[in-house]
């Protein structure tokens, strides 16, 4: 279930978006988003996307997680309260072992780029708690949405 907050939607040539309403719990004392904020803004917004691509059941089924081990994350402008952000999320690699995907926060009103991130990430067995190669139907969605945003562009 989504939060009231937030809200999904998908526009064809610009990659998934999430949509989310900077709210008072997100500013710090200087009135505009905290910087860790933003991060979990970007989580939020990638498993909105891995929800909506049916990837979210495959890796429940087999039993593997994900681990984010590096995170590129530029800072361009400040949000503050009431803004909406909208969080552009595609897969930019593909490997066996690790994907990476692209995101951007961007101010919904005027499309100024807010944040730039690169996050890596890897599967991992739940019960060994060890680093796997994503399973094979994993690797083909994954390798499926790269295609798609790829041919949208």
């Amino acid at each position: 279930m989504q939060d009231l907050h937030t809200k999904m939607i998908q526009l064809p040539l610009l990659g998934h978006q999430t949509e989310i309403r900077v709210r008072g719990f997100h500013l710090d004392v200087y009135r505009h988003v905290n910087n860790a904020r933003y991060l979990e803004f970007l989580e939020e917004a990638r498993w909105h996307y891995f929800d909506e691509a049916g990837l979210t059941p495959l890796l429940t089924t087999a039993g593997c997680g994900m681990a984010v081990i590096n995170i590129d994350i530029s800072y361009r402008r400040s949000a503050g309260f009431g803004d909406d952000l909208l969080i552009t999320t595609t897969f930019s690699k593909v490997q066996a072992r690790k994907v990476e995907v692209s995101q951007t926060i961007t101010l919904k009103n005027t499309g100024q780029t807010v944040v730039q991130a690169q996050v890596v990430f890897v599967a991992f067995d739940l019960d060994s708690n060890r680093a796997i190669s994503f399973p094979a139907v994993i690797q083909q969605r994954f390798a499926a949405l790269l295609q798609s945003e790829v041919s949208r562009k």
